[in-house]
């Protein structure tokens, strides 16, 4: 048993001694209040027999005192009888307490820690604890160390016809390295087979074939490849994968899921679960990371220190900036069709439950191309007042603001 156990299960005992103690002890130094009178009664007696001893009082006198001295001390006793145990309670029943006390602060504490605590952790400041999460961000397992320690999982059920098709492919990609198609066509097949190493393998030359021609979603699929191969973890080759998609398109889904999960394992649920947060946010109810935020985002809250957090509402992102500039060329009819349910629903999403800056600038410029300059007015006097002090996050909604024509609209 290590030191902490010893030391946290004596003072849980000490303290738990102490209560019950004190219960069974009850009041038994005072007595009730009968038992005190009785004490009382019986000094008055013995302050009797020495005024008397020394001619304070007359003989008459003395034993008329006495006698009302001992018919207080009669009805006293009495009721002290009646009073049975010193405080009134049964002693099984304070028996039955003290244990109850005992079992509830032993098991109890330690059924708490043991769902909120982490024995052997340190205890460090937040500075020191943000340290800790970088060094562990930038110190973790490879790629290659990750898939090493991946323990090899049964072949996918797939036709016999299907494999030889494959073994076919990775001769023919073997003999002509540089053919993209194929490693296209492998890294897909050896996805689907389960095999994700060749899987990653594939789609890593894919990336390299095309060079600066790669695009986002060539980064993404690698990044993917490398966490399944990884069984979900996120090693540094997938961060970089990651971030080099992210700056092609700051917006894609899947990378800023992958970007929280990393966060999430080195270290950092608070951001992990702001991304995550956001990404919901700013998602529709059909994109495919929304169930693995979803089922994750709570635990992740929790480990935030958020303790009242509820899953936002799904209902889309609202009308985008090429939705706002294609309505631009339509009718007014045509205009209001396309995009008045959109903004119906995001307006009613901020109302309910708020949303990021990007969210307002939206709904904002849409009521602008709808003409509703009021609305867009109103919306942008309310922005600031929810984003007061947020420069950044003002300075998002305002090109909303700018587009509808209301930016010099303040409080």
């Amino acid at each position: 048993m290590t030191p902490f156990w010893i030391i946290t299960g004596a003072l849980a005992l000490a303290v738990a001694a102490l209560l019950v103690l004190a219960l069974l002890r009850g009041r038994r130094d005072t007595g009730p209040a009968q038992a005190f009178d009785l004490q009382v009664y019986r000094d008055q007696l013995e302050e009797i027999d020495r005024d008397a001893a020394r001619g304070v009082i007359a003989g008459d006198e003395a034993e008329r005192l006495r006698t009302e001295v001992s018919r207080r001390i009669l009805a006293a006793d009495v009721l002290a009888q009646d009073a049975g145990d010193a405080d009134g309670q049964p002693r099984a029943l304070k028996l039955a307490m003290a244990g109850l006390i005992g079992a509830v602060l032993i098991g109890g504490g330690y059924g708490l820690y043991a769902r909120l605590g982490a024995p052997g952790y340190g205890d460090l400041a937040l500075a020191d604890r943000i340290a800790a999460a970088q060094d562990a961000r930038e110190n973790r397992p490879s790629q290659e160390a990750a898939e090493a320690q991946i323990p090899p999982t049964a072949p996918v059920d797939a036709p016999e016809e299907y494999r030889d098709l494959v073994q076919r492919l990775r001769g023919a990609v073997a003999e002509r390295p540089d053919d993209l198609q194929g490693h296209v066509l492998l890294a897909r097949s050896e996805a689907a087979l389960g095999d994700f190493v060749a899987a990653r393998k594939a789609q890593e030359r894919i990336v390299e074939i095309k060079g600066g021609a790669a695009s986002a979603e060539d980064y993404v699929d690698l990044a993917d490849m490398m966490v399944l191969a990884a069984g979900g973890y996120v090693s540094p080759e997938a961060q970089d994968a990651l971030e080099a998609a992210l700056q092609m398109d700051p917006q894609n889904g899947v990378a800023r899921y992958y970007a929280g999960l990393m966060m999430a394992q080195t270290g950092r649920p608070d951001v992990a679960f702001r991304m995550w947060d956001r990404l919901l946010r700013e998602s529709g109810p059909d994109d495919s990371w929304v169930p693995p935020v979803q089922a994750q985002i709570e635990e992740m809250a929790f480990r935030a220190g958020v303790s009242d957090y509820r899953i936002p509402t799904i209902g889309g992102r609202g009308p985008s900036a090429a939705d706002i500039e294609a309505a631009g060329d339509m009718t007014a009819e045509e205009r209001q069709e396309m995009i008045s349910g959109m903004v119906a629903r995001l307006s009613d999403r901020l109302a309910t439950e708020g949303g990021p800056p990007e969210d307002w600038s939206r709904l904002i410029g849409a009521y602008g191309v709808l003409g509703q300059t009021d609305r867009a007015a109103a919306i942008w006097l309310n922005a600031q007042e929810v984003f007061a002090g947020n420069q950044e996050a003002l300075a998002i909604v305002r090109q909303g603001a700018a587009q509808a024509g209301v930016a010099g609209v303040t409080e």
